[in-house]
């Protein structure tokens, strides 16, 4: 996928050292013109590793340690900065509008090699209300301050205490070792902030807390450029190809307003990336990441993985790339004149609603024919995947449409199949 910085000359290799006698600015510059695990190595090598992650958007660290992967990203998470990492609970503790307490889980207890001194970081920025969700979820709580019941009453029923006031049960004992060791740097840290959440925790408001948690994680990512879910699933709405009709006239904020973005791009090679080429604003390229966002916030689940957001990538070049093969067929100025003046969203309904269009056709044909089969089930499923089948290569496999002559070829098998 071409970077849409494409006047930026990339930058001759630094050793370790060169880069560490750089300027912090001159760092984050550096940085953004190599690949994850250079830029891994760098941080966690440099002596003011944190300052130098911090430099870094928090969805762009997000994405570096998801690109590296997990089990090679530990140390680097320990230079992540508080709010990068509550950007990662933002996106990994939710699918959809469900709050994932597991994930919370699985990220914590990464956190949390970080120590006393990461744990009491981490305190200061995450949400009150979504510690006493999390824990809500993970203990039960009894005893409090007035509780007049004798030491021994209290103890006989629940399995733990950390201050003889409050009593705890686990809920979930693979996860007990964990919230309990939280529990314990949480008392010590903050025992103010502690009482509170005990408190909370013996209410039973869980569904109106998972809302405000919601809320206030809406309004973090909108600040980052990511919008409302609601907003987000408006992208696949349906349009009728045949009556699609250009409006032209899209005004757009200045670049940088709404939050700083991760550059996209467009496939390399393609009519669209040509056009984009010849458009390139940082206005149209701002559009265009929130574009790539809202597909991203749509699927969800494309967040967890990285494969999984490549092809959320790769689908919006395709459906743009497809929609201007369309309105612009071999006209790279019009192309352009389109990509200025038109809403990119609408342009990826009308990609979309053409590959819609087989995706219906495909629903009313069976076949016992592999191959076949296996074109119907690409165009079946929730998002249409293209038949690699059909590809020169022959791959068994799927990949996101590109353009109209993946339509084509898939049409053109269609109409050797009967209902």
């Amino acid at each position: 996928m071409a970077s849409v910085e494409n006047t930026k000359l990339v930058a001759a290799r630094l050793s370790q050292p060169d880069f560490q006698a750089l300027p912090l600015e001159k760092k984050r510059e550096y940085l953004k013109t190599v690949t994850a695990r250079e830029k891994m190595d760098l941080i966690i090598a440099d002596p003011n590793a944190k300052r130098v992650a911090a430099t870094l958007e928090p969805q762009e660290f997000f994405w570096m340690v998801k690109e590296v992967g997990e089990a090679d990203a530990l140390e680097l998470l320990q230079a992540a900065s508080a709010e990068q990492c509550v950007f990662i609970l933002d996106v990994e503790a939710w699918d959809g509008w469900t709050f994932s307490e597991e994930q919370v889980h699985h990220w914590l207890e990464k956190f949390m090699e970080g120590g006393e001194p990461r744990v009491h970081e981490l305190l200061q920025q995450l949400d009150f209300e979504l510690l006493q969700l999390f824990l809500s979820r993970e203990i039960e709580v009894g005893g409090g301050v007035g509780d007049q019941s004798n030491d021994e009453e209290r103890l006989s029923e629940y399995d733990h205490t950390f201050d003889g006031v409050f009593m705890i049960n686990f809920k979930n004992q693979k996860h007990s070792q964990l919230v309990g060791n939280f529990l314990s740097m949480l008392i010590k840290l903050d025992n103010p902030l502690y009482t509170a959440l005990m408190e909370g925790a013996k209410g039973d408001v869980d569904l109106e807390l998972e809302e405000q948690c919601q809320r206030f994680r809406t309004g973090r990512l909108q600040d980052l450029g990511f919008p409302p879910l609601d907003e987000a699933l408006s992208v696949y709405a349906r349009v009728n190809p045949d009556q699609f009709q250009l409006e032209g006239g899209k005004e757009l904020s200045p670049a940088g307003e709404g939050g700083q973005l991760v550059p996209v791009g467009a496939d390399e090679g393609t009519f669209f990336s040509r056009a984009l080429a010849l458009a390139a604003t940082p206005t149209l390229f701002q559009e265009l990441n929130y574009l790539v966002n809202s597909a991203l916030v749509a699927e969800g689940e494309a967040f967890h993985e990285p494969e999984a957001m490549l092809e959320v990538l790769h689908r919006v070049s395709g459906y743009l790339n497809i929609a201007l093969e369309r309105l612009a067929p071999g006209d790279e100025q019009k192309a352009a004149g389109i990509l200025a003046s038109e809403q990119l969203k609408r342009l990826f309904q009308l990609g979309y609603s053409l590959v819609l269009q087989l995706k219906f056709r495909a629903q009313e044909v069976e076949t016992a024919d592999y191959a076949t089969g296996k074109l119907l089930g690409g165009l079946k499923a929730k998002r249409p995947r293209f038949y690699r089948g059909l590809d020169p290569d022959g791959v068994d496999g799927y990949r996101e449409f590109r353009d109209l002559s993946d339509l084509e070829r898939t049409a053109d098998m269609l109409n050797q199949l009967k209902p």
